[in-house]
């Protein structure tokens, strides 16, 4: 039997098959022995090749042909398939997807953030007006439709609303049984494979090939698992059966099988399972963990780990310390994990039970093949396989970690490992329950620990020899690729479940573990401040250090916060907050810190802080805790600010470029840090916690140690010169911005302190706004979200679209001139501007320092513009939201001496014109005051104590803390310390100022004695000396000699003595208090004496209306005067005293004494300023230029160039043309030796062979039924014509009866700008020289206009001699037409006698010759190339005269395809067909055309014997004249006359084609009539043959072609085929009347505008129903006596010999035509043209109609699905991009396409990004989108995934481009392509 097993047929096999299930169905016996058979039968068929898969296709085919066989039990397998999809009670969807597969999300049906549908789901579900995206899927995924734990049932599709179980029929049991007893041997055969296949790396390096072997070979196994699971419901309950059955396992794989094969797999999978679990010696030492010897049982490691250490696990005995400290790894907090045994399963090598985690286990090995994921989540929609695999995966959570450590390919791993788990741990249920039963959150938390532990380093920050705290090193591979990612992803994903957080919460060893796992990244990535060199090496580990702290850190936090959101959860923040305390205090212990920070170093990355921070605010704003409660003591706090603190003044000092040495990552780090991803988790705890710190410690201090930390304090003296110990003075003054502006920031910003939610947001929106105006999508980027997906985008009640509706106002997209597209812009409503502009809120949110300008700018236009301010405001001051009650003592710094003090100081500097001052330190200055006034609480004591208070407090510069009273507080003397060079010293001190400080010291609050005279600190008062002094205090509070203890090490640097020049003590007179500084501040503000004059002496109101419109915008005299305002206020005693400071006639400010160092300075300034305007002055009259030159030279169309124009056609007698070279700038007439050209753009165009005979325009097919034939444009039926043409007559005839150029047309263009060509020839030279990256190619003769840029690559020689010729015809001569038809001939006669100046070589010839054949070279050969003898000389004529015609027919359509609009028309102005005729007609005739066969002669003469010519000659005849084209006639008659052509000739000939024009019209027409309107016509017009005007009307000629076509066999075939067409409406007069205009328009129309370029003939506009007559009337084909009441199109005819005769001759010519070949003479006879206008193909309204249909579409070339997929807009072709796949010849399919669909020109739209690409030959560029979303914006590559909507404007300007062949000069960003598109 198990021979017969090999090589059996299927027949045999079936056999076999239906055998052994029936017998399985009888009784236990023999069922028994059935099933025996079947299992040797089995392992016969899957045993592994022996060989290591050599001939292993083979075997496997057919093993899988035997398990198809023996599942279907005989059966054939398709009809199997079909009875188990029967049983499927399909609910689920579960369709699996791999990377890069479009799939959508909609987020008003998910309840996961993470639910996905694929676009089937998608579209039959109904999601209309949802909120919902597309995406492409980066790391695979699965349809959630069906599943009610992930998505509301509302959005699942018809197919998958719930079924009940009940419709669906119970599983028959025979069905089956035999896949209940194939599938455990085929699943373990598969596991052997993978046990044989796998070999133990050797040094950690996997032998990827190996790997990849052993893959390949079970593609077909797995593709054979797959197929299974797809068969529905009932077969996933059979294999989730096999796979998780241990008893199956058991029996299978115990190892202790007979064969030496299996005993051998089985070794290799023992020896690969012990690197499983998380102890493994390699990575002990690596962590340097070594608790024990790696060899001991690992169950005591665990123990070790739990209880090793002393009792509690927190006492660090020293001893362990030292013997951890060897390893180098510095003192590690002993990390607690569950010593219960159940959690052995973490640290242990894992076990398995049954063949799914065995199966898993592999997986993991192989690092996740794609095969095996998409098996594993197949199996997914059946539930119990979904709980065993769940658990399964926790189990080998820590060897995922592991393998991921140590794989090469992390990237790809990760993708696939969230792959799984994102579809497991997305239901909540799911993950409560692994929770509960696998431990889920120690596994993960341990998981987390370990894999950091091994990437850790000895932190520098702080202390750095003695420092024992440990951080991740950012430069490994673990941090630097982000392999944390999956496992930190799951972590959050599981957090957003509340019952999984409420544990997390609840479990306190979790917390410490936890914080103990975030303070591994407190610190990291420190920065230490470059002082002499610049950096070696830019270090770029800052990405990796934010992405950390974001996804690591902070994104657990948000997780956690949204579960703490009522009063209910009090207790969690309490134990959080608890353990971040614990684990700060530990970190401030590890790191020796005292009270200090180290200079000059700073880290970005404080996540405890910041966890501290964020948990403190919620619990204040939403969980009603007690601030105090969870605050820690006072030294605490202290300790709590420094970091912090350190964080914002090292963002000053990055901006004030003193980190400029350690390289461009620096500012990099400090703009993350505010940047709208991080800021909410980095800048906003930051300054939070800092609200909290200083609302609870000593204002004083706080504000001094601000000062202190931004190096200022040395600044703040009275003295006008100063010595700063620790600060350039370059520096000083941002510096002291930054500090002023971080104090205004820290008081008046209330994100944390009680706003609403809503209010956030509004804020954040309008700050975003203000900066710029932002899309739609820019802002929703930029409003910083809480990074914590569930939460869903923003919080509060209000939408993120209600509150843009209402502070912002939509701009529409728009179109500029220049062509560039705006998208939809959001801008602010007046109002905002008006009340709600927080230059605070901006100064916060920029990233860059020119936003904050960019907002001020706006700011100003919006006053200016609305009339409120006129000079230049100050950033308005803007009321706040009220203070949370928790948060009050914030204020207090407001009302603190020491602020009190430096403000004085401030001004006082500012008023003395100090240096280092800006106005910018004024605005912050004065702000702070007014915050000041906002928020004074206490009310002042009585007024008259608070008088006597000024004498009495003499050891103070302020009598108290309240800014209300302090502001009038007079200031005397004051004691500075100087330098000996100050101007200060000179003066003597005035007599009343003695020892007894009667002078406000400078140092109030110490005894005298403490000054050291010698110190480096010259402030007003000593503020480090001050806090040192208070932290002391609170340090030592129950030790008495508080002012002694001095701290020796931190305090060296401030009193290193005699380190800087000798400093002596000056006393100085001052005299004034902070209101008479205002005042006095005010009047140098205006530069006016008395300016400040208080307003409620006029007006009492003003002190009772308190908010006063007019002082809320507006410059710094407006805020002086508002804070003036508000003082007075606020107390009766400051308004009267700031009526007497006002009263005092103030003297004039003292005139400065000015040093030399200092006048050098402001002579800088002054020279600055002064060569500012002269710029200013200069761009202006730069710009008025350039307006005018625009206006002159462009198509600006205003009235007053066409008025010149118009100027200029009207003086007639212009003896020459001047042209202007705009490269040498000299005019001068263009000569034969020194021509002038124009600059032009010669392009191939195909436009006008894309006209179609319909009005109708065409769509863009968007499904299989559609499409798009291009036999109905232009360009086929003129080709058709043309080959039609060749096959029966002769070939020099008919190259000159028809025109080419409908494609591959060469279209000349100029801007109108004219040089010599000599000129020409050295700017192109210097251009080759030039080795600036040009977006054109010199070499192809490309450049630009030298004037206005416009992009040319050729120059049209200017012929000699007039601009147009006029005076050839002012005189009418009064020839008549029979001497004129034979001067033509005789002028056509002489062709071979040329003018002399031509003949010989002259310089002008030359550049003739070479811009012929630049134009020639512009288009390809297979469109120049049409006569069947190659390169006869009838191809060039045929091409030269054909490019006239093509420049003619362009015009027109530029016109809008007719002439209505006369002369009013831009394509006109700037054309250059005049030169191009000269050029033309000069090579046209040197050919000549033999007399006989001049078309003019036929057309002028009647041949006697015709009859004669036609019979003797053997070849083809020649064209018959109706079939000739009279247009391309015209064109050669013209051209080969000599030039310049007189306007009596070119009359002549317009007639004689009229004529010619006129028969074919009533030809074609005698052809569409029926057979009895034929006789009718012919009847009535034969009637009227004999009245004297019978040749001029209609009737008559119609009759006489009529009688004379019936002579050939014309009008036969007709009756049959025809009828149907027009027959059934009867021809009345008028209709023929209509036909026949129609039929000859096309040729009026061209005529005219030849003769209104030849002859600058004006082109008069009329309606559209006139035009005929109008242009007939224009081209002098209207008789003098003409009267306008009769007229009929048969008067302008002016018949040159007898009319009846020449008729019939060319009538004859069709009657012999016909004899010979009757079935071709209509088909050729010259039809009626209606060609519409060139358009682009119709766009569906909805993008997604595009996308899915191309998206998948298979390309036609190479039957594979594109990567890039595109669409030409032009013919609808479908491409691949860059598709090496059909490239032919190294062009690749969109380039060849756009020269065969375009020559040359291609419009593509790329399908997978929503953009349109122009190919304009060998460059192309990226045009933007047509498809823009609800919000007007664009959405390249799709990234948003929004649902586009075409906006027409923009494809009609996309058109209009096209048509206009202007894509190469409105367009910018041209790059070559190298054919590789």
């Amino acid at each position: 039997m198990a021979g017969a097993a090999g090589g059996s047929s299927a027949q045999e096999k079936r056999a076999t098959a239906s055998r052994l299930k029936a017998a399985l169905s009888l009784s236990a016996d023999e069922s028994e022995a059935a099933a025996g058979e079947l299992r040797s039968l089995l392992e016969t068929v899957l045993s592994p090749p022996s060989g290591g898969g050599a001939g292993g296709g083979e075997s496997v085919s057919e093993a899988l042909a035997w398990c198809r066989c023996l599942l279907a039990g005989g059966e054939p397998w398709d009809s199997f398939v079909q009875a188990v999809r029967a049983y499927d009670p399909a609910t689920l969807c579960g369709l699996v997807w791999t990377a890069n597969f479009v799939a959508y999300r909609c987020r008003t049906c998910g309840i996961s953030p993470c639910m996905s549908l694929c676009a089937e789901c998608f579209h039959q579900g109904e999601h209309a007006g949802h909120d919902y995206n597309m995406f492409r899927s980066q790391a695979g995924g699965a349809c959630d439709c069906g599943d009610g734990n992930v998505m509301r049932e509302a959005g699942f599709c018809k197919r998958h609303r719930i079924k009940s179980s009940s419709e669906v029929p119970s599983v028959p049991k025979d069905l089956l049984i035999m896949s209940e007893l194939v599938l455990p041997q085929f699943i373990f055969c598969l596991i052997q494979y993978l046990r044989e296949g796998y070999d133990e790396p050797v040094l950690d390096v996997p032998s990827e090939k190996d790997l990849h072997k052993v893959l390949q070979i079970l593609e077909s196994h797995i593709s054979f698992l797959e197929d299974l699971t797809k068969m529905g419901g009932a077969m996933r309950s059979v294999l989730t059966q096999v796979l998780t059955n241990q008893q199956f396992y058991k029996d299978l794989s115990s190892g202790g099988a007979e064969n030496a094969c299996a005993k051998k797999s089985h070794e290799k999978y023992l020896v690969a399972l012990k690197g499983s679990g998380l102890t493994f010696p390699e990575d002990k030492a690596a962590c340097g963990v070594q608790e024990q010897a790696a060899g001991g049982a690992s169950s005591s490691v665990v123990q070790g780990f739990a209880d090793a250490t002393p009792a509690s696990g927190q006492g660090d005995s020293s001893d362990e310390e030292d013997q951890d400290g060897g390893q180098g790894v510095g003192k590690r907090k002993r990390v607690k994990l569950s010593s219960s045994t159940k959690d052995q399963s973490i640290m242990d090598v894992l076990k398995h039970k049954c063949f799914l985690e065995e199966l898993l286990f592999w997986t993991i090995k192989y690092e996740f093949p794609q095969k095996m994921v998409t098996f594993l989540l197949n199996m997914l929609p059946d539930q119990d396989y979904k709980i065993a695999f769940t658990k399964t995966f926790v189990q080998h959570y820590a060897f995922i970690m592991k393998t991921l450590k140590k794989s090469h390919e992390s990237d790809t791993m990760s993708n696939r490992i969230v792959h799984i788990s994102v579809q497991l741990f997305s239901n909540e249920e799911l993950a409560r329950q692994v929770t509960e039963e696998c431990q889920l959150l120690d596994i993960m938390v341990t998981v987390l620990l370990y894999m950091m532990e091994s990437c850790l380093i000895k932190s520098e920050l702080q202390d750095e020899e003695n420092s024992l705290h440990v951080v991740v090193n950012c430069g490994e591979a673990l941090l630097k690729n982000n392999t944390y990612w999956p496992l930190v992803s799951d972590f959050i994903n599981i957090l957003s479940h509340q019952s999984v957080a409420k544990k997390f919460l609840e479990d306190h060893r979790l917390l410490v573990t936890w914080m103990n796992f975030v303070s591994f990244f407190q610190g990291m990535n420190l920065n230490k401040r470059e002082l002499n060199e610049h950096v070696e090496f830019e270090s770029q580990t800052y990405y990796a250090a934010f992405a950390a702290e974001l996804e690591a850190c902070a994104q657990p936090m948000w997780g956690l916060l949204s579960h703490c959101k009522v009063r209910e959860t009090q207790e969690y923040t309490r134990n959080v907050v608890r353990y971040c305390l614990e684990a700060l205090q530990d970190w401030f212990d590890a790191i020796n810190f005292v009270d200090e920070p180290t200079p000059n170093q700073v880290t970005f990355h404080l996540p405890l802080h910041r966890y501290y921070a964020m948990f403190l605010s919620k619990a204040v704003k939403r969980q009603e805790l007690d601030l105090d409660s969870l605050l820690p003591d006072q030294e605490m706090l202290m300790k709590l600010m420094v970091h912090p603190l350190q964080i914002q003044a090292s963002l000053s000092e990055i901006h004030s470029n003193m980190w400029v040495r350690n390289g461009l990552q620096i500012k990099g780090q400090a703009m993350t840090y505010v940047q709208s991803h991080f800021c909410n988790s980095m800048i906003d705890p930051d300054i939070y916690l800092l609200q909290v710190c200083a609302s609870r410690l000593d204002p004083d201090y706080f504000i001094s140690s601000v000062f202190e930390r931004f190096k200022v304090v040395d600044l703040l003296t009275m003295a006008s010169q100063h010595q700063n110990t620790v600060l350039d003075s370059e520096h000083e003054r941002s510096m002291l911005e930054g500090a002023l502006t971080f104090l205004v920031i820290l008081l008046s910003l209330r994100l944390h302190l009680g706003m609403t939610d809503d209010e956030i947001l509004r804020a954040e929106m309008v700050a975003q706004l203000c900066m710029n105006d932002r899309t739609h999508s820019s802002l929703l980027d930029l409003i910083p979200e809480n990074p914590n997906p569930k939460s869903g985008i923003i919080p509060g009640s209000l939408s993120f679209e209600s509150m843009l509706s209402a502070v912002a106002d939509f701009k529409a997209p728009v179109f500029e001139p220049g062509g560039s597209m705006q998208q939809g812009m959001y801008t602010p409503k007046a109002e905002v501007w008006d009340k709600e502009f927080d230059p605070v809120m901006v100064i916060l949110r920029t990233v860059y320092r020119r936003d904050v300008q960019s907002a001020m700018d706006r700011y100003t236009a919006f006053l200016k513009q609305s009339g409120k301010v006129h000079g230049n405001p100050w950033p308005p001051y803007k009321k706040r939201t009220h203070l949370h009650p928790s948060y009050k003592g914030l204020m207090r710094l407001l009302h603190c001496k020491t602020l009190h003090i430096v403000l004085f100081t401030l001004l006082y500097k500012i008023l003395m014109d100090h240096q280092n001052l800006s106005e910018h330190v004024l605005c912050m200055v004065l702000y702070l005051i007014e915050l000041g006034l906002e928020n004074s609480s206490e009310q002042e004591p009585d007024e008259e104590d608070s008088m006597g208070g000024q004498e009495r407090c003499h050891d103070s510069w302020f009598p108290g803390n309240n800014l209300v009273s302090n502001m009038r507080h007079f200031i005397n003397y004051v004691r500075v310390r100087v330098p000996e060079t100050a101007p200060e010293v000179k003066r003597e001190p005035p007599a009343s100022t003695s020892a007894d400080g009667s002078a406000a010291s400078q140092n109030p609050r110490r005894p005298k004695g403490l000054q050291r005279e010698n110190s480096g600190t010259a402030q007003v008062f000593s503020l480090v000396a001050e806090r040192r002094k208070k932290f002391q205090e609170i340090i030592n509070r129950n030790t008495t000699e508080a002012n002694q203890a001095v701290r020796p090490k931190t305090s060296m640097k401030w009193s290193a003595p005699g380190a800087t020049p000798q400093l002596t003590t000056a006393i100085l007179e001052i005299k004034e208090s902070i209101l008479s500084l205002l005042v006095k501040l005010h009047h140098k503000l205006s530069g006016k004496q008395n300016s400040y004059y208080p307003p409620w002496l006029d007006d009492m109101e003003t002190l009772i209306q308190c908010e006063n419109p007019k002082y809320l915008h507006g410059d710094g005299m407006t805020a002086v005067e508002r804070i003036l305002l508000k003082a007075a206020l606020q107390s009766r005693l400051n308004k009267r005293i700031i009526e007497e400071i006002c009263r005092k006639v103030t003297p004039p400010v003292p005139p400065k004494k000015i040093s030399p160092a200092e006048k050098k300075i402001l002579d800088k300034e002054e020279r600055r300023q002064k060569a500012r305007e002269r710029q200013q002055k200069l761009l202006a009259e730069f710009a008025s230029r350039q307006k005018s030159f625009m206006e002159t030279a462009m198509d600006v169309e205003s009235p007053d160039a066409e008025i010149a124009m118009e100027i200029a056609t009207a003086e007639q007698h212009v003896p020459e043309a001047v042209y202007d070279c705009v490269i040498c700038g000299q005019s001068g007439p263009s000569t034969e030796e020194r021509p002038a050209g124009l600059v032009v753009l010669l392009q191939a165009s195909s436009v006008l062979g894309q006209c179609r005979n319909t009005t109708e325009p065409k769509k863009l097919p968007t499904s299989e039924k559609e499409q798009i034939y291009p036999w109905d444009t232009c360009a086929a039926v003129y080709e058709a014509r043309l080959a039609t043409l060749q096959h029966f007559f002769k070939d020099s005839s008919c190259l000159q009866s028809v025109s080419i150029g409908w494609e591959g047309g060469v279209y000349v263009q100029t801007c109108g700008h004219t040089l010599h060509i000599d000129c020409h020839k050295s700017y192109m030279e210097s251009l080759r020289n030039d080795q600036v990256l040009q977006g054109f190619s010199v070499d192809k003769g490309e450049f630009t206009c030298p004037l206005c840029r416009q992009f040319a690559n050729s120059v049209l020689p200017c012929y000699p001699g007039n601009s147009v010729e006029r005076s050839l015809w002012q005189c009418h001569s009064n020839k008549n037409m029979q001497d004129l038809i034979k001067e033509v001939e005789d002028l056509q006669e002489q062709l071979g006698t040329f003018p002399v100046s031509i003949s010989s070589e002259t310089n002008l010839s030359k550049e003739m010759e070479s811009v012929m054949k630049d134009i020639k070279s512009t288009t390809q050969k297979k469109y120049t190339d049409y006569s069947k003898t190659p390169g006869s000389p009838d191809n060039d004529f045929l091409f030269m005269y054909s490019v006239a015609r093509t420049n003619l027919e362009l015009e027109l359509v530029h016109r809008g395809g007719n002439l209505c609009l006369g002369g009013a028309s831009t394509a006109g102005k700037r054309s250059c067909l005049h030169q191009l005729f000269h050029v033309l007609a000069m090579h046209m005739r040197l050919y000549s055309i033999d007399s006989a066969y001049n078309p003019w002669k036929k057309l002028t003469q009647l041949m006697e014997n015709d009859e004669t010519l036609q019979t003797c000659s053997e070849e083809q005849p020649e064209v018959p004249v109706l079939y000739r084209d009279a247009s391309s006639l015209l064109l050669i008659q013209i051209l080969t006359m000599p030039q310049p052509l007189r306007k009596e000739h070119f009359t002549c000939i317009i007639k004689v084609l009229f004529t010619l024009l006129y028969i074919q019209a009533l030809v074609a027409l005698s052809v569409k009539c029926s057979a009895e309107d034929r006789m009718t016509w012919m009847n009535s017009g034969a009637l009227k043959k004999s009245m004297s005007n019978a040749k001029k009307s209609w009737e008559v000629l119609l009759s006489h072609v009529i009688s004379e076509l019936y002579n050939g066999k014309i009008y036969e075939q007709e009756e049959t085929e025809d009828l149907a067409m027009d027959s059934t409406s009867a021809w009345c007069p008028h209709s023929i009347e209509t036909y026949l205009q129609q039929f000859c328009l096309p040729f009026l129309r061209i005529t005219s505008l030849l003769q209104h370029h030849l002859f600058g003939a004006e082109l008069p506009s009329c309606q559209e129903d006139e035009e005929f007559t109008v242009l007939a009337n224009c081209l002098g084909l209207l008789p003098p006596s003409f009267q306008s009441s009769e007229f009929s199109s048969a008067s302008c005819l002016d018949w040159p010999v007898p009319a009846f005769d020449i008729i019939s001759q060319w009538c004859s010519e069709l009657v012999s035509f016909a004899g010979k070949h009757p079935t071709q003479v209509k088909i050729l006879l010259i039809q009626e043209a209606k060609w519409d206008l060139p358009r682009l193909l119709q766009l569906p309204e909805n993008y997604n109609t595009i996308f899915q249909y191309y998206h998948r579409k298979s390309c036609s070339v190479c039957s594979k699905v594109p990567k890039d997929p595109a669409v030409c807009l032009v013919c609808g072709t479908f491409v691949c991009l860059k598709g090496l796949c059909c490239k032919q010849q190294s062009y690749c399919e969109c380039v060849l396409h756009s020269q065969n669909c375009g020559a040359g020109t291609g419009i593509f739209l790329l399908i997978n990004a929503s953009v349109i690409i122009i190919i304009r030959g060998h460059r192309f560029c990226l045009w933007g989108s047509v498809y823009l979303d609800a919000h007007g914006e664009e959405d390249r590559d799709l990234r948003r995934g929004k649902p586009l909507y075409i906006c027409k404007e923009r494809y009609k300007v996309l058109e209009q481009q096209w048509v206009s062949h202007t894509f190469d000069h409105i367009n910018k960003r041209w790059g070559p392509h190298y054919n590789g598109l």
